[in-house]
């Protein structure tokens, strides 16, 4: 009976260690088998299809499924794939799932996302999709993004993925009537993800220059936040404000704008800094309000402005051209709270276990929006915008509650004291392990009783890894 005991103990034991290793170490465990599915409409060509399936065999991925429907039919084959996943019973180490289909033809992806995403079998398990937008006809080859993705994969199988995918968007980019057009990603993983099955033979090399942007030249910063009927609100605008300072940015902040101001002062950032004398390397923009249903932003007057036409507003400015665009958008996205996925009462021994804790249900996916032959994705990505350079934060999943408190939010708190113990980190990595705290966190809202989860939303089509750390000066 001891002897049962022990064994079922340290059986769960191992199963604690592994759950609670993102949270020891900030990187995925991959313990489980890995799954990948290709999904695609019959107009997409074979070239394609076998492309996508030697990279999936080249990053690890034991079973490769591959299924053919018309678009119509995506989100029947999306469950049928989750049931088969569900059946499979024992944890999975990550899920691969390619969505390929002609231009136009995937209007709501977040549906498709969304539909695997909620899969129970796949909590606490990296969900990465691939949403291809594909010429119609067999003679089409695959283009930059794919076979740029194929070769790193080869060539860097120890690096994370958003690292790779920053050097794919680097080749991939295109320029178009003075636009750059480039691929985008959405991320909530909360660690770096290696898929690769081998590690590095020594420490990393250092990034080479032209990896990475020069911000050698003036940082601007525009802080807009909503401050009345928004308690904790002064916590954010002063500890963002120090950061930035810090951080070497010449810093505007504005208080209560309405809404027409909102888009007055962004026109007038931007012209200042196409007319300014010095150039500059690298914008931030921060934006504070209340949000609305649809994730709009409200104004001190209550009306309601877009977030992503505030982006594309500066990312017309010309001193801005190939230069690193940062948006922070604390701000509510809609009104659903999340409780979150996983053990919420758990028995003694799993508490003395260190059992994980809930997991926000919107985390651990990446979705990754290009064009499977030639120039990047330029269907109607929701709430993405098609210019290249820019990484948008949000401080909560779309249709999701941002949480604020007398203190300030969770998002900007934590932020600012990630980027402050690691000024010298890439900030792609240092914001998922932003994420990675705030998903661990237990919030109550003023009008709910009961703890709820949050994550972030990291949108980017940087195409350079970007450092904030100001340069020695001798």
């Amino acid at each position: 009976m001891a002897f049962l005991v022990s064994g079922t103990l340290r059986v769960a034991a191992q199963v604690a260690d592994a759950q609670d290793s993102l949270g020891r170490k900030g990187k995925y465990g991959m313990q489980g088998p890995r799954v990948a599915l290709t999904l695609s409409s019959p107009e997409v060509s074979a070239s394609t299809v076998a492309l996508l399936e030697g990279v999936f065999q080249t990053l690890g991925f034991e079973s490769c499924w591959r299924r053919e429907a018309s678009v119509q039919d995506f989100l029947e084959e999306l469950t049928g794939f989750w049931e088969q996943l569900v059946a499979h019973g024992a944890p999975l180490g990550c899920v691969l799932v390619a969505l390929v289909a002609p231009s136009g033809q995937l209007r709501q992806p977040q549906k498709l996302v969304r539909e695997l995403s909620g899969c129970g079998a796949l909590q606490g398990c990296p969900k990465v999709f691939l949403l291809l937008s594909s010429a119609p006809g067999a003679a089409r080859k695959p283009g930059a993004f794919l076979t740029s993705l194929g070769e790193l994969c080869r060539r860097c199988p120890h690096w994370s993925l958003l690292q790779l995918l920053t050097e794919v968007f680097c080749r991939t980019a295109e320029e178009s009537s003075g636009v750059t057009y480039c691929p985008v990603l959405r991320s909530s993983l909360r660690g770096a993800l290696c898929l690769g099955n081998t590690e590095p033979c020594g420490p990393e090399p250092e990034p080479s220059p032209s990896s990475q942007y020069d911000l050698s030249r003036d940082r601007a910063a525009l802080l807009l936040a909503v401050m009345r009927d928004r308690p904790g609100a002064q916590h954010d605008v002063d500890a963002l404000g120090d950061l930035c300072q810090a951080l070497g940015f010449e810093t505007t902040l504005r208080t209560d704008p309405t809404a027409q101001a909102f888009q007055e002062e962004l026109a007038q950032f931007q012209e200042q800094l196409d007319t300014r004398r010095s150039p500059v390397s690298c914008a931030l923009v921060a934006l504070m309000a209340h949000g609305g249903p649809q994730g709009q932003l409200l104004g001190a007057d209550g009306q309601e402005v877009q977030p992503e036409a505030l982006v594309q507003e500066l990312s017309r400015c010309r001193a801005l051209r190939g230069c690193p665009k940062i948006f922070l958008l604390q701000a509510c996205r809609g009104r659903h709270r999340d409780a979150g996925v996983g053990p919420t009462s758990l028995p003694w021994f799993w508490r003395w276990l260190r059992a994980a804790p809930a997991i926000p249900s919107h985390a651990d996916v990446l979705q990754i929006y290009a064009d499977a032959q030639g120039s990047s994705f330029r269907g109607p990505t929701p709430g993405s915008c098609d210019q290249a350079d820019i990484l948008m934060v949000y401080a909560a999943a779309e249709g999701c509650v941002a949480y604020r408190d007398e203190k300030g939010s969770d998002f900007i708190r934590t932020l600012v004291e990630v980027l402050r113990a690691a000024p010298g980190g890439e900030l792609l990595e240092l914001l998922t392990e932003v994420n990675r705290q705030v998903c661990e966190l237990d919030v109550l809202g003023p009008d709910c009783d009961e703890y709820r989860k949050t994550c972030l939303e990291i949108r980017s089509s940087l195409r350079h890894r970007l450092f904030l750390q100001l340069p020695s000066r001798c």
